[in-house]
């Protein structure tokens, strides 16, 4: 795996030649992104003469005022060419050498983010006050989030380059550590701790986090546990703590489902846990976030394969070659501009006489603020999705609506509180009806919040 090692540096005029001498001796593949955040002591200086005399791993970027560490790390991730990224600070606090106990865990496919723990190696005994104010706000992360850092402010951090460019960073100086944890455990990743040793400087050595730094922390732990990023995606986790939901549809669908089924938008993979008894299960997404929740759930063996797919692009021969007799599509279609071309799409993934399983949000008018900050494009009406579906080449076999009793639930909040995501109580409280879901399969309720189609390929 090739390794990006981002250094911001910031008047390291008495390390920066030797950490880089550290960086390079090791023997990974790799690329050294070293970004001068307005330096003033000669640093830059340094840093240009190395360049000019011809360090082919090595690319610097300069900027012209001093921002802050998350300042100079936003500045290089766009650069990023390899396949894993970690941060290095420019003093000789940490040990170069030590980046195979973290890469270890990616090769193994354990992890998503590797964090280095200064406490459980070897380490300077140092200052009293600085290890206090790490299991101060260490521990105020672990009680926002419920986890178990054992070192959240550690500098040394890795990541898959994929990950680290999906979060959308905003913090300047330190508080850059607390956004980028706060960032990765609302994404609920794979996180690892691993034991890394220790060299702690003191001020007369050039250290630059002050006490003040610990205030900035607070705010972008709170920040990130009170503000939601990906609106899909948090909606994706909260719907998880709904199961008597997903079970219930699925007894609705069970005897229609085949041996060998395609789910478009496995998502967190809420449903895709119900069809693991099939011959064959394929789960794709066109996010790779989403992949690497699918991946942290479930294994992939010779039975269940995990392949990223968009259903608006038409689907790659390594797909069709599966030999789908279902497919499987809940809440997805609303979500593509051409939906009639993603329902060809879908009608060339099966086989003859092979089932789509179609789930779409109905009721035009229930359209809102929920819609969109789901990304909707549209709310559907049965008639007009039937339509589509037939000049898709699709044969009908059966429609009916789904979840009456969320309709006046959803209306509140999309159309008159004009809420972006559904409140937690309320997930919880539509799980006490659930009984009332259950019943409407034994009765023709005339509307409902999504409506399902049952179509046949003919060919």
């Amino acid at each position: 795996m090739r390794l990006s090692v981002i250094i911001p540096v910031y008047n390291e005029i008495n390390t920066i030649e030797e950490i880089l001498r550290r960086v390079r001796s090791t023997t990974h593949e790799k690329e050294i992104l070293v970004v001068d955040d307005g330096s003033t002591d000669g640093t830059a200086e340094i840093l240009r003469e190395m360049e000019e005399s011809g360090a082919p791993d090595l690319r610097v970027f300069y900027k012209e005022s001093n921002e802050g560490k998350g300042s100079a790390v936003r500045a290089a991730i766009p650069h990023v060419t390899g396949d894993l990224v970690v941060i290095q600070d420019a003093d000789l606090e940490y040990y170069p050498e030590e980046y195979d106990r973290m890469i270890e865990f990616f090769e193994s496919e354990k992890a998503d983010v590797v964090y280095g723990t200064r406490f459980l190696g070897p380490h300077r005994v140092f200052y009293f006050t600085h290890y206090l104010g790490s299991k101060f706000i260490t521990c105020l992360c672990n009680i926002l989030f419920n986890s178990i850092f054992s070192d959240m402010t550690t500098g040394y951090k890795m990541f898959t380059a994929d990950i680290l460019k999906s979060i959308p960073l905003e913090a300047n100086g330190f508080g850059f550590d607390a956004e980028v944890s706060g960032r990765i455990l609302r994404k609920k990743l794979r996180i690892y701790e691993v034991p890394i040793s220790y060299a702690g400087r003191t001020y007369e050595d050039g250290k630059k986090l002050r006490w003040t730094d610990v205030f900035t922390m607070i705010y972008w732990l709170i920040r990130c546990r009170l503000t939601i990023i990906d609106i899909g995606e948090e909606t994706l986790f909260r719907l998880s703590s709904v199961n008597k939901y997903y079970a219930i549809f699925y007894d609705r669908i069970a005897k229609l489902i085949g041996r060998r089924v395609l789910e478009i938008g496995s998502g967190a993979g809420n449903f895709t846990r119900f069809l693991m008894n099939r011959e064959l299960v394929v789960a794709t997404d066109c996010s790779s976030n989403h992949l690497h929740t699918i991946r942290q759930r479930f294994v992939e063996n010779k039975r269940f394969r995990i392949h990223k797919f968009d259903a608006s692009q038409p689907p790659s021969d390594d797909l069709k070659a599966y030999r789908l007799d279902t497919v499987v599509c809940l809440n997805v279609l609303e979500h593509i501009e051409d939906d009639a071309a993603a329902l060809r799409n879908m009608k060339s993934l099966l086989t003859p006489g092979g089932r789509l399983i179609l789930l779409v949000p109905s009721l035009k008018a229930l359209y809102g603020s929920l819609d969109i900050g789901l990304e909707h494009y549209r709310r559907y009406s049965r008639k007009e999705l039937t339509e589509k579906m037939e000049s898709a080449g699709f044969e009908i076999e059966r429609t009916f609506f789904f979840n009456m009793w969320g309709v006046p639930g959803w209306f509140v909040n999309s159309r008159i509180l004009r809420r972006k995501v559904l409140p937690k109580f309320q997930l919880y409280f539509f799980t006490l009806l659930h009984p009332l879901v259950r019943l409407e399969r034994f009765i023709k309720t005339p509307f409902g919040l999504s409506v399902i189609v049952i179509a046949k390929n003919p060919d």
